[in-house]
């Protein structure tokens, strides 16, 4: 397995899919162990603890089931009243007064100090650096580990990246760079703009690594991988009627935003996908003496099977009363599929709802799954 890649899409709460995924591989791979490791934004977290701990796959997911299952709002970002009226306050101010009223700037909606608190105590070293990483790297057992994030200063997609013998790509808009991996790299990479603040990494700003990286499978291909087992956060849209025939009511600000997000975060995931298997077949029909550096991907992608948006409006009563108020002013009860809700409900119950659908992926494709890691 010394050419598999790991991808793990972003999707923010909807990244306990990916630890369902996970948690239903494990249970017919034990001792999986894929020597590459690719995340971005929510799905860097879940990249990050399969890289840095030290033990069997299954234990490794195991753990970070329980970690998913476990989590509530209040571990992510701090939905106080107070603080959420004095952000959205701050932010009218300046906006209906042109920036004439010098009100202190609001860096994001939400304060995500917990989040950092959590990583850190799930993750970080006494050195600043993620623990574990150095370890399974030195066993062998990992080769390399990126996190990508979008750089404000910059407007670039870097990719950080540890692990041996690396490669160093430089691209128009998306670059790499070799470093010691730590929380704040975790941090940049899921920072959901506008919601969630910056992070300042060497003394550029960074964001959501999603906003930016128009190519989600390339850091796992630079590295190396000739096997992508890539999992997304958004399921596989249909051409299906509408649920009603008479025409559908103007969409809330909250159905709007969802469908921006799915485009910057999601959408170049299928959009990547499909042109990787164009080139496969391109070169397929090109005889190996005129392929050059061209190499065929053998890509497996698993997508929820369920629409997680859609999901999430069961559960929106049970968010934070002022966190709900606010989104509730955005037409979250009103739209159709709430894709911009199920970024951010970060709800027990939510979440293990997500967890139990990739399982059940999982195990209904189990044996293409199955073919593919075995090769």
């Amino acid at each position: 397995m010394s050419d598999l890649a790991l991808v793990l899409s972003g999707g923010g709460a909807r990244a306990a899919y990916q630890v369902g995924v996970l948690r239903g591989i494990s249970r017919r791979f034990p001792d999986l162990a894929p020597p590459i490791l690719t995340g971005v934004s929510a799905g860097a977290i879940n990249a990050a603890w399969l890289a840095s701990q030290t033990d069997r796959f299954i234990d490794k997911v195991d753990r970070l089931r329980h970690v998913w299952r476990d989590l509530d709002t209040d571990q992510v970002f701090r939905v106080g009243s107070v603080g959420l009226a004095r952000n959205v306050t701050r932010t009218g101010m300046r906006l209906i007064s042109g920036g004439l009223i010098r009100a202190p700037r609001a860096s994001a909606l939400v304060d995500t100090t917990p989040l950092r608190d959590l990583l850190q105590e799930a993750l970080g070293g006494p050195d600043g650096r993620i623990a574990g990483i150095d370890t399974n790297l030195a066993r062998g057992t990992l080769r390399s580990v990126a996190i990508t994030a979008s750089c404000y200063t910059t407007g670039r997609s870097v990719t950080w990246v540890q692990g041996r013998d690396l490669p160093v790509w430089d691209r128009d808009h998306r670059i790499s760079l070799c470093t010691q991996l730590g929380v704040e790299h975790i941090m940049a990479s899921s920072s959901l703009p506008m919601l969630f603040p910056a992070v300042q990494v060497g003394g550029l700003w960074y964001g959501d690594g999603g906003i930016s990286l128009t190519a989600p499978l390339s850091p796992a291909i630079h590295l190396g991988a000739s096997r992508i087992f890539a999992v997304a956060t958004r399921h596989r849209t249909t051409r299906s009627a509408p649920d009603s025939t008479g025409p559908s009511p103007y969409p809330p600000p909250a159905q709007i935003a969802g469908v921006l997000l799915n485009a910057i975060f999601l959408d170049q995931f299928d959009a990547d996908t499909l042109t990787a298997q164009r080139l496969n077949k391109l070169i397929e029909e090109l005889p190996p003496e005129k392929r050059g550096l061209l190499r065929p991907i053998e890509l497996f992608v698993l997508r929820p099977s369920r629409d997680l948006g859609q999901l999430a409006n069961e559960f929106e009563a049970a968010l934070p009363p002022a966190f709900r108020f606010l989104t509730r002013g955005l037409g979250t009860r009103d739209a159709r599929s709430n894709d911009l809700l199920s970024l951010i409900m970060f709800q027990p119950d939510y979440l293990a709802g997500l967890i139990s659908i990739g399982e059940a992926d999982v195990s209904a494709r189990i044996e293409e799954i199955a073919a593919f890691l075995q090769r």
